[in-house]
């Protein structure tokens, strides 16, 4: 079965909001078996979305529409297509019902064009929302053999929807029981470029499963994805490929998913190691430790740190001497090797980082827009590295953010398997 999604919303167009919604349906149908061949936004027109509605026809299966399902005039979907598809619009019996009860129990009068959310097509299925009022609909017009979705805009309700309205529609859709598998790496320390220049070989000849690879900020990912009928060997051809880029580039991999971190990944390592850490930043200006602060159940390893953005600080808080300071240089091994070495006598932590170098706009110490030295301090001593990052000043402090993490990450780890 080939798809397509059109999101309809003139806020969508002139950029207001992000077209979230079709990353999300397109991944969902996948898993589902459903190729998505087409994304088309449209805005609140009743003209060009019926061009589009006539478009799509020609090319799809399935036609899936999110957005436009709401009482205000600018919410045009369903009847556009009701129109379209020579339906009459009558009132679902449960979302009428639940719009009713809502006000109610709301104790808010309720206005008429509240009552266009619960209209569904006479042969279509509505489809209810947990989330809110607008009914959804699956039709399937079978003089053209299309079927169609109407799902709302907001994402909470168009997820929920989907996760328990839609996916049994689907599954029975889908005869062939087909589905995608995908599994997602993550790969830090590595470019996009090279990192498909040492796949190549089992990038030119993939067939089932396939590889995708896609640049992140700072980072690479992999997206494997295998279409079976059977779960099991689609998780093992996966296991097969996975292995083979392991054997190529395993050094640089850090975990799983989409929703995985560098970060995560370092305070992971930290907790399995029943390890602790603190941080001595001068360039990230806390940035370092703000982003370990993003990440529940931080505290078991991270207690605080220091921020010491100018010499006076670092002499202050971390017990430096400043004459010593001005001989040896603030973005120096030096530096920041005492740097590390001092926020761990002072926290008691297990591992310090620090992090002294030059963002921008200008140079400092006659040391370039980009020069960033590193120091990490632990139960084996301290170690040091300088690292020359390009671009812009905020991409910089990302950067070293990102480095320091990964410093941690496989000093922890490589710590831990010596035991």
């Amino acid at each position: 079965m080939n798809a397509e999604i059109i999101a309809v919303g003139t806020e969508i167009l002139i950029g207001q909001i992000v077209n979230s919604n079709a990353t999300y349906l397109s991944e969902q149908l996948a898993q589902q078996g459903i190729n998505v061949y087409y994304h088309t936004a449209v805005g609140d027109n009743v003209k060009r979305l019926t061009e589009v509605l006539t478009i799509a026809k020609k090319r799809s299966d399935l036609i899936v529409l999110c957005g436009g399902l709401g009482p205000t005039p600018d919410d045009l979907t369903k009847q556009t297509v009701a129109e379209f598809v020579n339906q009459k619009l009558v009132y679902d019996k449960q979302g009428y019902q639940r719009l009713m009860d809502y006000f109610a129990d709301n104790k808010r009068p309720m206005t008429e064009n509240n009552l266009l959310q619960a209209l569904v097509f006479k042969d279509g299925q509505g489809i209810q929302n947990p989330n809110g009022l607008a009914v959804g609909i699956y039709y399937y017009d079978e003089l053209n053999t299309t079927h169609y979705l109407l799902l709302p805009g907001p994402p909470r309700e168009l997820k929920a929807m989907f996760t328990t309205g839609v996916i049994p529609i689907l599954q029975r859709l889908n005869l062939q029981n087909e589905q995608f598998i995908s599994r997602v790496l993550r790969f830090y320390g590595i470019g996009e470029s090279r990192l498909v220049t040492k796949l190549a070989d089992l990038i030119e000849q993939q067939t089932n499963p396939t590889i995708a690879p896609y640049a992140k900020t700072n980072e690479v990912t992999l997206r494997l994805t295998v279409k079976t009928q059977e779960r099991l060997h689609g998780e093992a051809l996966l296991d097969e490929l996975e292995q083979q880029i392991f054997a190529k580039v395993g050094t640089y991999f850090y975990g799983y998913g989409d929703d995985y971190s560098l970060v995560e990944a370092t305070i992971d390592t930290l907790k399995q190691a029943k390890a602790t850490l603190t941080a001595a930043e001068s360039l990230t200006t806390g940035l370092f430790q703000s982003t370990l602060g993003t990440i529940p159940g931080v505290s078991d390893v991270f207690k605080g740190g220091f921020v010491t953005y100018s010499p006076e600080m670092k002499a202050s808080l971390l017990n430096l001497d400043i004459e010593w300071l001005k001989t040896v240089g603030t973005v120096s091994q030096e530096c920041v090797e005492m740097m590390a070495k001092k926020a761990k006598e002072l926290t008691k932590a297990d591992y310090a980082v620090a992090i002294s170098g030059v963002a921008g706009p200008d140079m400092i110490e006659n040391q370039a827009i980009g020069t960033v030295w590193f120091a990490l301090a632990g139960p084996d001593g301290i170690q040091s590295i300088c690292q020359k990052f390009p671009h812009g000043r905020n991409e910089i402090r990302q950067a070293s953010v990102m480095y320091a993490l990964n410093m941690v990450r496989q000093t922890v780890l490589a710590a831990t398997s010596k035991d």
